[in-house]
């Protein structure tokens, strides 16, 4: 017993002795990290719907995309672009927001959308090979009837 009660204290000891040196970690290392320059934006077309996009078209950009952000604006997205077609999957590592992703071919013709859940690392894949994907608001392709088969005009 005088054993378990030493353990509970030297736990409770460590918990106390954490805790009072994460309030003296510098607010500087608890921000988000910068998002660098800003990224070019491209005007996209899903039939009559008008879409903004930030382009991300280097490793850099396109590791970073949409993580850290707090809100979208209306209509704007973030258009990923690939030097070859390959199955590109995306996951949502310090991603705050909701996200749909349209997978699309050369042509824009998206192959599939999936809704992708913030703050997960579950793979969200193409099913066919693909140079382009399209981010935005999570369900802002459903609410649109934005479906596969569709086309995104612009990309190019």
């Amino acid at each position: 017993m005088l054993m378990l009660l030493k353990q509970r204290s030297l736990v409770a000891a460590l918990f106390v002795f954490t805790i009072g040196l994460m309030a003296h970690v510098p607010d500087a290392l608890c921000q988000t990290p910068p998002a660098g320059p800003p990224l070019p934006v491209k005007t996209l077309a899903a039939g009559m719907h008008r879409i903004q996009a930030e382009v991300a078209a280097t490793d850099a950009t396109r590791s970073r995309g949409l993580m850290y952000r707090k809100e979208l604006a209306p209509n704007h997205g973030m258009l990923f672009v690939f030097e070859q077609a390959n199955v590109q999957c995306f996951w949502m590592r310090n991603t705050l927001l909701p996200l749909s992703i349209a997978f699309i071919l050369d042509d824009g013709t998206i192959t599939n959308i999936a809704d992708m859940a913030p703050m997960t690392e579950n793979s969200h894949c193409s099913t066919a090979p693909v140079r382009y994907t399209l981010e935005m608001e999570q369900g802002w392709f459903a609410k649109r009837g934005i479906t596969a088969g569709k086309k995104i005009t612009g990309i190019q």
